[in-house]
């Protein structure tokens, strides 16, 4: 095919497509808008590859995505344990919320989301074109995302996560006109995600910018012609980026990678425990032995009876549901490290997920039977609502020994 032509079969396979054109330091970038559910969308980028007038292309996809699209047996290889241990559960579970989330729109409109990505990948590669990655790993993204909430703005995006590990129901028409516009990670976090402008930014404002300066970043002599697939809702954000930004792409990735230090004291956690104990302490000072001993067993049973009470809800093993009651009293001594860790730690050695486990977890993820059925899956219920009971002992014994020196 010549020149001439590709450049003819390229702007055929556009037609009706939405698409932007830049051209910066001698690349010509092509940003194709796709929707990820659209059967039309994966027709378009076909076209597209095929067309021959491009030297790279480029997908709104990270390289865990990737193979979660490529290699849905890539969660067999997973070390659970790992996972607890590197304080991942939390992440984990809003993979898993994200997979569940694409699979029952899979069922109901019988595609794939992100055929289309796939699709660029895989004829990017028969026809040896170099295939670039240039969205922002979820993980990193996430952890921006919660950075920039307040205490209840983590609570409630915790509970949203939670709402999508176990809604079973069909995807609403919002979610869907959403996703046809262009975003999977905006519409998991369904209608929280437009409330909250700090989560906004992360998810949307961010990754345009981000997807730029990848863009820029693999920018390389032999690829004048380069097709960028993405979703329909970065197209404007994406191509004012790429324009315009002048900081060295590689110093300004660093800058949209970059998470606030996770080791920063956790002042309210602190400034709340810290009361409780003033107030045993007080109890002790105001009432002698008795008294002090009686505010002590209260925290002990607020605290342990409720994160046992949370670990016999996920359905855990006896010896993680002891755990649980064990540990959480000593919370003051532990501050970073969550009482669901030993919980799940404990359910893991006990009953150890089996490899058909991870083989079914998209499946079992989809309904609240199949995260009781799964092991994988009653390891993070295990280590969720473990640390839900626990903070609400937290909360409730602090009421308490307010009112007992009250009295």
């Amino acid at each position: 095919m010549t020149e001439h032509n590709a450049a003819d079969a390229g702007e055929l396979a556009l037609s009706g497509q939405p698409y932007r054109i830049v051209e910066r330091d001698g690349v010509r970038y092509t940003l194709l808008g796709t929707a990820h559910v659209s059967l039309t969308s994966v027709a378009a980028v076909e076209k597209a590859v095929a067309s021959g007038r491009y030297d790279a292309v480029a997908v709104e996809l990270d390289a865990q995505r990737l193979q979660a699209l490529s290699d849905p047996d890539a969660l067999a290889r997973l070390d659970l344990v790992q996972v607890i241990r590197k304080g991942r559960v939390a992440l984990f579970a809003a993979n898993l919320a994200l997979a569940a989330y694409q699979r029952r729109l899979a069922k109901q409109l019988g595609i794939e989301p992100g055929a289309e990505l796939k699709a660029a990948v895989n004829m990017a590669r028969e026809r040896g074109l170099p295939v670039h990655l240039i969205d922002r790993e979820v993980g990193l993204t996430f952890k921006r995302a919660s950075g920039r909430l307040g205490f209840f703005g983590k609570i409630k995006l915790a509970g949203g996560l939670l709402g999508g590990l176990f809604a079973a129901d069909e995807v609403g028409e919002e979610e869907i006109e959403k996703l046809k516009q262009g975003d999977m990670l905006e519409a998991s976090f369904g209608d929280f995600a437009s409330e909250s402008p700090e989560l906004y930014e992360t998810i949307i404002a961010e990754r345009d910018r981000y997807m730029a300066t990848r863009l820029r970043e693999e920018s390389q002599p032999a690829q004048r012609e380069v097709l960028a697939v993405v979703g329909a809702g970065h197209l404007a954000g994406l191509a004012r980026h790429l324009q315009h930004d002048s900081e060295p792409p590689s110093a300004l990735r660093e800058s949209l990678e970059r998470v606030q230090n996770s080791k920063k004291v956790p002042w309210i956690t602190i400034g709340i425990l810290a009361v409780i104990i003033a107030g045993i302490v007080l109890g002790f000072w105001r009432g002698g032995m008795a008294m002090g001993a009686d505010l002590l067993l209260q925290w002990a049973m607020y605290t342990g009876g409720l994160a046992a009470l949370g670990a016999l809800l996920a359905g855990s093993h006896p010896l993680s549901i002891v755990t649980a009651a064990v540990v959480a009293p000593f919370k003051p001594f532990r501050l970073s490290v969550p009482t669901g860790a030993f919980a799940a730690l404990v359910e893991v050695h006990m009953r150890k997920p089996e490899y058909r486990d991870f083989l079914s977890l998209r499946d079992d993820a989809q309904t609240l039977k199949g995260w009781y059925r799964n092991r994988v899956s009653r390891v993070v219920l295990t280590f969720l609502l473990t640390n839900l009971g626990s903070m609400t002992g937290v909360w409730l014994a602090g009421l308490q020994i307010f009112h007992k020196l009250q009295g």
